[in-house]
This record gives C-alpha cells, structure tokens and sequence, in this order.
C-alpha cells in the first residue's frame, strides 16, 4: 500500500537499501514502533527522532520523507491494515475500540511528524481518506519493481513454502484497485483460502497460551 505512493515509491527506489538487507530494515522498523507503542515518553521520543532524522536525508525532485502528507499516507497504511488484519483474523473491533486505536494512533503520527490538524478528524474521516487514497493512486513501475523485491525476497530455499503463504496473504489484503495496480492475479479460489485460512486463526489463536501470543518477532 505504501509503495502505491508515486513519490514513496520513487524515495525508496533512490534512497533505500531494504532490497540488499530486507530483514535487517524491518528489525530496524518493529524496533522503532515497539519503542514508540510500547516504550516509555523518553523512549517514544527518541526512536521518535531517530526515524525523522533518518527521513531528513530522504529527499529528492518533488519529494521529501518528512513532507507531513506523505508521513500521513505511510501511517495510514499501517492503521488500516491493523484493523483490517484483527477483522478478519480476530474478529471486528467493537466500534468504541477501533475509534479508540484510531486516536491513539494519531499521536504515533504526531511523534512522526504528521499535525494532528492535518490528520483525519476521527475514525470514519480516516476511513473516507483511506478510500479516496486508494481509488486515485496510479502504481507506476517503481512501486512494481519494488513489490516484486518485498514479495520475493531472497530467503534460504526451506523458508521458501512460509514466504509463499505470507506472499498470498499480502496480496490478498491489498485493497483490490491497488491489487489490480500491481498486476498481482487473484481469484475466487484464493479468496476462499484467505477466508478459511480467518476462521481457522480465529479458532486457534485463541487456544494459544498467551506469553506466545505477545511475544516479540525478534528478541
């Protein structure tokens, strides 16, 4: 969803090396939002800072990292995918909650560099946002050749079979006019993969002890 994005898409492909080191950038980004989720003031502020120092470097013809609307639509992916992801996978949040999530979230984005008056006012605002970003976007071949890279990453070949589960899956949490941006094929079959795939988590998930659960991806 990011990468749909013409100027995120063309910041990545002249200022970012994820595609040598994938893994190595996403420790670097679950370590900066733990810190500013779960860490204390001090802590959110300083992986707070460190990311917009990071994004101070990221500029180019028509683009900059820090530029408050692009920071907008980046978090806006990760906010809408959250919800979308516990929907199906856990169960709707109650309305109350998921407009709770939305505000706090919104002071994740103030940390960032995003206004709270240039955010969306509350959740349905959002929500609009979201669907407007969506059905005007234009995928261009940056964020195509870049997709390829983040769904085919180089992975040792016995990873092989769980990268090609967590590729369907992303592919079919992709809104589809994005999907169809990308060129990525689905079908009727594949969604109804994606749907057993909801229920069986949300039979499982439960029964699991929670210490696992909550655990970190990586230590």
């Amino acid at each position: 969803m990011q990468l749909a994005h013409p100027l995120v898409a063309r910041g990545v492909a002249e200022h970012s090396g994820f595609a040598a080191d994938p893994f190595a950038r996403l420790r670097r980004t679950l370590d900066a939002s733990h810190a500013i989720v779960f860490g204390t003031r001090a802590q959110a502020e300083r992986a707070a800072a460190g990311v917009r120092a990071v994004h101070e470097r990221v500029t180019g013809p028509g683009y900059a990292a820090n530029d408050p609307a692009l920071l907008m639509w980046v978090h806006a992916t990760l906010v809408d995918t959250a919800l979308r992801v516990h929907a199906r996978f856990l169960g709707p949040l109650p309305p109350a909650h998921a407009a709770t999530y939305y505000e706090q979230s919104a002071k994740v984005a103030e940390l960032l560099g995003v206004p709270r008056v240039e955010q969306p006012a509350d959740l349905d605002a959002f929500r609009a946002y979201v669907r407007h970003m969506v059905a005007t976007l234009v995928v261009g071949d940056q964020a195509r050749r870049a997709a390829e890279v983040v769904l085919h990453p180089s992975v040792p070949w016995v990873a092989g079979p769980l990268f090609a589960l967590a590729r369907q899956l992303t592919v079919g949490l992709l809104p589809p006019p994005l999907r169809a941006g990308y060129g990525l094929s689905w079908d009727s079959g594949r969604e109804a993969a994606l749907l057993a795939a909801g229920l069986a988590v949300r039979q499982v998930l439960p029964r699991v002890p929670a210490p696992l659960r909550r655990a970190r991806l990586f230590a």
